[in-house]
């Protein structure tokens, strides 16, 4: 089925000037055939405003008459003149200023070293380059290979850091999921060891504390006082 323009407004003009059947209006609008009874009863696209399909070209005469004449027909849209409006928008290739190119070579040896697990079709788009120039870049084949380091695309100017984390992260995304297919397990850093196996526990239960020592060297310190009348 032709997708066409405005399919609510145009069951609205359909409810409101035909005789169609709810599941014929649903079906060439596109829309549940309980959304075309709730547009009828008032409850749906009440503020909407009926667009004529005949007459923006989705829709001939003929076919509305037969599918009125027919409760099982099913009306056929036509190509309307506006359809080129429905096609998905493609972005197209990221534009790069003149100034900013010569540093395109310098951000492809980056992600090649710091992020290989990023496949060259998404460095490509990102940098707006070729895969030719990223092999030229990877195979130091490059006709200024000897003057290209390494830098940071954001450094450059050449994307967003957001732009840069999304890409990072999908591609990090899409190797641990590889990874976990093929059953590899990457062992986790190092990590302290609990206080029960190095010993510390025990040492600390056995250790006695400065002040009990310090309590029992005066404990036998019993203090002696003169007798004040023992000179008379």
């Amino acid at each position: 089925m032709t997708d066409i323009l405005m399919p609510k407004a145009t069951a609205v003009w359909l409810v409101d000037n035909t005789s169609l059947t709810f599941d014929q209006i649903a079906d060439f609008c596109g829309l549940h055939p309980l959304e075309v009874k709730g547009i009828a009863d008032g409850e749906v696209a009440r503020d909407i405003r009926g667009a004529d399909p005949i007459a923006n070209g989705q829709l001939n005469r003929e076919e509305l008459d037969r599918a009125e004449k027919d409760s099982k027909y099913r009306m056929k849209a036509q190509k309307s003149r506006h359809a080129e409006y429905l096609k998905p928008q493609k972005k197209g290739p990221k534009y790069t200023p003149v100034s900013r190119r010569q540093d395109r070579p310098d951000a492809i040896a980056w992600f090649l070293r710091n992020h290989p697990e990023i496949a060259e079709s998404q460095i490509a788009r990102i940098l707006g380059t070729t895969k030719a120039t990223i092999d030229s870049v990877r195979n130091r084949t490059h006709w200024n290979s000897a003057n290209i380091k390494p830098v940071d695309p954001v450094t450059l100017g050449l994307v967003l850091q957001l732009e840069l984390d999304e890409v990072v992260r999908k591609a990090a995304d899409k190797k641990a999921k590889e990874d976990a297919r093929k059953g590899i397990v990457h062992p986790e850093g190092p990590s302290l060891r609990p206080a029960s196996e190095t010993g510390v526990i025990e040492d600390e239960a056995h250790a006695e504390p400065e002040d009990a020592h310090d309590d029992e060297a005066h404990k036998d310190e019993t203090p002696v006082y003169e007798d004040e009348h023992a000179e008379d």
